[in-house]
């Protein structure tokens, strides 16, 4: 496939424009796989492209229907609350909220489209098999799928009108120097940075529960939803989360993996859900004093 750049701009861009419902994700990977090419040379994903430059794609990316989830029965749902409108999870952490390709399967929303088939065709994005929001991989937690259109425009709105209450408990290393962190956040590659220039508002409030002499257990409210949010904000002030070697956090000793962040508790009008501690978490918390 090739495309004729118009006007000039970034090349990733370029091709997303090309393919409006492929989605960042999988453009991305386009370039992780090194198969866009601009005039015959291979192309990195930030690079510039100038009006009539050509833009050669080894494959296109998978669109509309080809990405909505695979029903996968072996995907075990822990339900929290089931209505006939929506149906809230325990997700564990390590499972992936979403399939990010065409026929990928063991993802949360591939379990909704086998338990609840009506969830495969509702999402602005195909592969959102019902669900009105995500958790990150590593994070475990309530996560929202909507059984009808109507409900998940609600919830859509909702969630972009930042009228949801989101808690999150946190095992952070150190204490947090804030009691609440407003730094505009901005996607640079897999980290989430603070951009007070072209990122987006995010609002993220910290209450410490337990403290011991070298790490604290902290509730973490988002008034808003952007990636990694609640990840970011912590170590700005001061407190990665543990485990958490992206944003600075350190492991608990080498045979531990991964970090410790739960979505513990979500609030919106008479729908009240929360996910107990997975047992990991709380084993953490017994061993650090928490």
């Amino acid at each position: 496939m090739k495309i004729t750049v118009e006007i000039p701009d970034r090349v990733d861009k370029a091709v997303a424009r090309a393919y409006p419902s492929a989605g960042r994700r999988q453009i991305g990977e386009l370039f992780d796989a090194s198969v866009v090419r601009v005039n015959g040379k291979k192309a990195k994903k930030g690079d510039r492209v100038a009006a009539g430059d050509v833009i050669d794609l080894e494959r296109e990316p998978v669109s509309g229907d080809a990405l909505r989830p695979v029903a996968d029965p072996t995907v075990v749902l822990d339900i929290l609350i089931e209505r006939p409108d929506l149906v809230a999870i325990a997700k564990p952490a390590g499972v992936p909220s979403q399939p990010l390709r065409a026929g990928e399967l063991g993802t949360i929303a591939n379990g909704l489209a086998a338990r609840f088939p009506e969830c495969a065709a509702i999402g602005d994005d195909p592969r959102d098999g019902g669900l009105v929001h995500r958790l990150d991989i590593g994070t475990s937690g309530v996560l929202i799928a909507a059984r009808t259109p109507e409900a998940y425009r609600a919830l859509r709105d909702a969630f972009g009108a930042g009228s949801i209450d989101k808690q999150y408990l946190a095992i952070t290393d150190g204490r947090p120097v804030s009691r609440e962190c407003d730094a505009p956040l901005a996607q640079r590659g897999k980290r989430a940075v603070v951009d007070h220039t072209d990122g987006l508002a995010a609002h993220t409030a910290f209450t410490v529960e337990a403290a011991s002499a070298t790490h604290s257990l902290v509730r973490c409210v988002a008034s808003s939803g952007r990636m990694h949010q609640v990840r970011a904000h912590l170590a700005t002030v001061g407190a990665p989360i543990t485990g958490d070697a992206l944003y600075g956090g350190q492991a608990i000793d080498e045979t531990d993996d991964g970090f410790f962040l739960h979505a513990a508790r979500l609030v919106h009008g008479d729908l009240v859900v929360e996910a107990p501690e997975p047992a990991r978490f709380h084993a953490a918390r017994q061993r650090l004093g928490l």
